[in-house]
């Protein structure tokens, strides 16, 4: 029985600022068909208010309320642990940090920063945290597709060196962290036996998927996706399908 459907955003309904064939098509299916959806990235590169912005000039419509992002689950553990941020992310995910209080501890939070990653940023953030700071991840994926097709550096590396660094683990807070799936599972009342994920990475979508415990996780060969991912990485994929309307006759066929 599948009662919910997670998707992945970048490599799965969009590559680069185009969307990827049938996409809109396929999440109408989905939602016609009365399956709750929740929509999750770890896109750290743009406010939340673009990533909605930036789909609904796709054709595909989603509610803030829809979309998870690893942001959310930063300023929640910021609030819960009265600290104030050290950010070092990139400059458009810059607001959906604004208006926190200062707490009375301070927490390094990490993100994919692209060119703000640099000796003295890195090295800032490595002198907080030896002094104590806490070390928040908002994602620690090794590569993303860039725009122009090719592989990048994602925040991973970066978020290792660190780790290496001052000889401590970050909290990650995206995927493929078990909380980050099961907050959304949650808003959508779905257990993760009854769930599906969709995603192009094989490690922190559907590794990180099955490891929450959901009962199936789709692999795409779109996006990031290269010939052998799905046997690099365990758990491993329930099936893995050509592109997002694939899955979408996945899905149906096996609800």
């Amino acid at each position: 029985m599948i009662n919910g459907v997670l998707l992945d955003l970048s490599g799965v309904l969009y590559d680069g600022g185009s969307p990827i064939q049938q996409a809109a098509a396929s999440v109408r299916r989905l939602r016609d068909a009365g399956l709750p959806l929740r929509f999750v990235s770890n896109t750290t590169r743009s406010a939340k208010s673009e990533i909605l912005v930036r789909l609904g000039r796709l054709g595909i419509k989603v509610g803030a309320d829809e979309l998870f992002t690893p942001v959310q689950a930063a300023r929640d553990w910021l609030k819960t642990h009265d600290c104030s941020a050290h950010l070092l992310i990139h400059p458009e995910l810059e607001p959906d940090f604004r208006d926190l209080p200062s707490g009375s501890g301070i927490a390094v939070v990490i993100g994919d920063a692209a060119d703000a990653f640099d000796y003295a940023s890195l090295n800032a953030a490595f002198r907080l945290l030896s002094d104590g700071a806490a070390f928040l991840a908002l994602a620690d994926n090794r590569v993303f597709k860039d725009a122009d097709g090719k592989l990048s550096l994602d925040a991973g590396p970066f978020v290792r060196a660190l780790e290496f660094a001052c000889g401590r683990k970050a909290t990650v807070l995206g995927k493929p962290a078990r909380e980050f799936f099961l907050s959304a599972l949650a808003s959508m009342d779905c257990p993760p036996g009854a769930a599906v994920m969709v995603g192009d990475d094989a490690e922190s979508d559907v590794a990180g998927a099955m490891r929450a415990g959901f009962s199936v996780a789709l692999l795409v060969r779109t996006g990031k996706y290269r010939d052998g991912d799905e046997t690099r990485f365990e758990p491993q994929p329930t099936g893995v399908v050509e592109d997002i309307a694939a899955a979408a006759d996945w899905i149906l066929a096996h609800r």
